[in-house]
């Protein structure tokens, strides 16, 4: 526990140093969320039982953009993986005399922490998206928020591990892990989608995490109207499993040495 708070801490410390990083990871999803909900909220309409307009692509988009945050918030955070090889810091932790499980636990608490704590300062946004807040809601979509940002950690920390530069890490980024927010039921609804489009976001497990979180803004006041979406049960089931996947996988990567770790 001494090293998994040890290896946390620094993450954090590190981060609170660098107040560039908070300022861009709120910034550009907010210039996003303005920018998409104003120019698509004259064209998207969700529609209630009775036919009338029910809310607007500003409500809607809201969850999308904190997942957006938490995605861009843990994946950035596991660049600190790539530096700490290159400058030999990384090496020194794996000859300590500590598990692997620690150290994986150390690096994916850390980084899910200022994920957890930027999403949480967008989350206070709610009320001008037309979000009414419970404690019921609150409580809730805390939890959601948690647990997404420690799975998305933990499949920065399995990207990662094996890259050599941050460069490569960010061709990863763009060439995967975008894609994979975008087709999550974060930008547009899957109903409106062709099938094949359809199907690829009932795969990726991000759906689930991303619905988990728009369902959980509305307990207790119904689901986000107009839209479908999987169950709450289901979705923290695969987001819970993606999770054990994920950082079971972290921690079998932790246990191999890589080229990096002999210079």
């Amino acid at each position: 526990m001494i090293a998994v708070y040890s290896l946390w801490r620094r993450e954090v410390v590190r981060f609170v140093r660098q107040r560039s990083r908070l300022t861009g990871a709120i910034l550009q999803p907010l210039f996003f969320w303005l920018l998409f909900g104003v120019a698509f909220g004259a064209s998207f309409r969700t529609k209630g039982a009775a036919g009338e307009a029910t809310a607007d692509y500003l409500e809607y988009f809201f969850p999308g953009t904190i997942a957006l945050i938490v995605l861009f918030s843990a994946i950035y955070s596991t660049i600190s993986i790539i530096e700490d090889r290159n400058e030999g810091f990384l090496q020194s932790v794996l000859v300590a005399p500590v598990s692997r499980a620690s150290i994986v636990a150390g690096k994916v608490l850390g980084g899910a922490t200022m994920a957890f704590g930027q999403a949480f300062v967008f989350l206070l946004l709610a009320p001008l998206a037309g979000v009414s807040w419970t404690v019921a809601s609150a409580g809730a979509t805390l939890g959601v928020l948690a647990l997404l940002a420690i799975t998305l950690t933990a499949l920065g920390f399995c990207i990662a591990w094996r890259m050599e530069s941050t460069g490569g890490f960010h061709a990863i980024m763009s060439a995967f892990l975008l894609p994979m927010w975008l087709l999550s039921g974060a930008f547009f609804p899957a109903e409106r989608l062709p099938w094949w489009l359809g199907a690829v976001i009932a795969i990726n497990p991000l759906t689930y995490g991303v619905a988990a979180l728009r369902r959980s803004l509305y307990l207790g006041a119904g689901s986000f109207e107009g839209v479908t979406l999987p169950s709450m049960t289901l979705s923290l089931g695969i987001t819970l499993a993606f999770l054990a996947v994920t950082f079971a996988f972290a921690l079998r990567l932790a246990a191999t040495r890589v080229r990096g770790d002999f210079r």
